[in-house]
């Protein structure tokens, strides 16, 4: 019995089909409702929807290109072989699916009420935490951040492979809810940006052979077991430099929030994780940010951390393993600040951040200022004001219930304002970063002199 013409009407319909079910997945242009604050930026949404739109416009020409043969040569091949063809188009039409869920809760959730605005605000600081004028940060990707449940942020870095296949056009950063808007959600927001710069730089590519060679040549077991434990977790050490790094010792506080987890969870180092274990991680933000921005206080929060999870209550190999790290950690921590990657053309990696705006008394004079003039407030960028409130809270001089209460009014006028912006006609733009209400906070390119000499913004 010949099955050649039931296989290949059953699977001719299957086929329109799959166009059926294709053409109702619409662009989010045409059926999302959030407000224009809310949105994210026109570069993000291009970018996104062009990707869906190609992939969709790809599946449409298979498909037509399989009925064709079905009509034709494909008509008189086995069944087996029909299938088989088939079976490759499900696979992509569900990849195209996949694609659209991978940006589809992003984008939903823009229409939720005050939540999208105070997430179209966070994507505008986190372009603000990663342009750096004169480096590859200059000109950022499409960033776009969205809440998630769970303890921990993430981050899928533009270009990076997503599921179905493909390369996400755009940098998706997803946050907790429980940090929304509260303590924490500045230093969450730069660490994760901080994995997008560390991309974007080079800097595993060019410090991990340096560490490397420190662990092959290392005149002591202990010396060598801590630089092969901070080369396994370079990266997210890295972007903690960055979060520090941007916002002082808000960064500090920020991570305390979120590691802030029972004492056999802090003093453990987990199997295969990239993280340094929540004890060390603590007391090594400290010691970067004390590099970067010399005051007491970074040894005070150390001790603090030390006494709320004091390591001798760890099991004994521990406590050996945490000593071992923290009598590398001055080395570590200038190897970091001093790095000079080839990205940054003979600069510093600590010359990135801006050490000039960052320091604890600037910081705090700036707070005081700010409480005289709270206007000043909206015209600050987005990381500095982050700093100051860090600061502001690292010295007491303002309450939890106030600092959400403030940032959650700036996160939305971030927003608000970015959008009024670019409805604006266009303004002639210099050598800044943009912030909202269109100020801005000079930012010098890094120049490839001595750095004792570069003047950072």
């Amino acid at each position: 019995m010949d099955l050649r013409p039931a296989a290949t009407a059953l699977l001719e319909g299957e086929a329109r089909a799959l166009l059926t079910r294709l053409n109702r997945v619409r662009p989010f242009a045409l059926h999302e409702t959030m407000v224009p604050a809310a949105a994210p930026s026109a570069a993000a949404q291009g970018a996104i929807e062009r990707f869906l739109m190609e992939g969709r416009s790809r599946l449409r020409h298979r498909v037509g290109a399989y009925l064709e043969w079905l009509e034709g040569p494909g008509g008189d091949r086995d069944p087996e072989w029909q299938q088989h063809q088939f079976s490759l188009l499900r696979w992509e039409f569900n990849s195209v699916l996949s694609h659209f869920d991978v940006f589809s809760e992003a984008v939903t959730q823009r229409s939720e009420h005050d939540v999208g605005v105070q997430l179209a605000g966070l994507d505008v600081a986190a372009v603000d935490a990663l342009v750096t004028p004169g480096t590859p940060l200059a000109d950022p990707p499409p960033i776009i951040c969205y809440l998630a449940r769970g303890p921990g942020g993430a981050i899928r870095r533009v270009h990076t492979r997503i599921p179905g296949g493909g390369r996400s056009p755009v940098s998706l950063i997803r946050i907790p809810r429980e940090r929304m808007v509260g303590y924490g959600i500045g230093s969450s927001l730069v660490h994760e940006v901080g994995h997008q710069a560390v991309a974007q730089l080079g800097l595993l590519g060019s410090l991990r052979p340096v560490l490397y060679d420190i662990e092959r040549h290392a005149g002591t077991a202990a010396e060598r077991t801590a630089f092969h434990y901070w080369g396994l977790t370079l990266s997210e050490v890295l972007a903690d430099l960055f979060a520090v790094g941007k916002l002082g010792i808000g960064g500090t506080l920020g991570l305390m929030a979120v590691v802030s987890l029972p004492r056999r969870l802090v003093l453990a180092p987990a199997l295969n994780d990239p993280h340094p274990f929540p004890y060390i991680r603590v007391r090594l933000s400290c010691a970067m940010g004390d590099a970067l921005y010399p005051h007491p206080q970074w040894r005070q929060l150390s001790a603090l951390w030390a006494a709320l999870y004091p390591p001798h209550r760890a099991p004994r190999e521990l406590r050996e393993l945490t000593a071992i790290l923290e009598r590398s950690m001055p080395r570590f921590v200038r190897l970091l600040a001093g790095h000079r990657p080839p990205s940054l053309s003979g600069a510093r990696l600590a010359d990135l951040m801006p050490r000039s705006s960052r320091t604890p008394a600037l910081l705090l004079s700036r707070y005081r200022r700010w409480t005289r003039q709270p206007e000043l407030l909206r015209t600050a960028p987005p990381t500095l004001v982050l700093a100051v409130l860090g600061q502001a809270r690292a010295a007491s001089l303002i309450t939890p219930e106030e600092e959400s209460r403030l940032l959650g009014e700036l996160i939305t006028h971030w927003a608000l304002s970015t959008t009024l912006d670019n409805l604006a006609p266009q303004r002639g733009a210099g050598n800044c970063a943009t912030s909202p209400n269109g100020a801005a906070e000079k930012q010098q390119p890094i120049p490839t002199r001595p750095a004792e000499r570069i003047r950072t913004r």
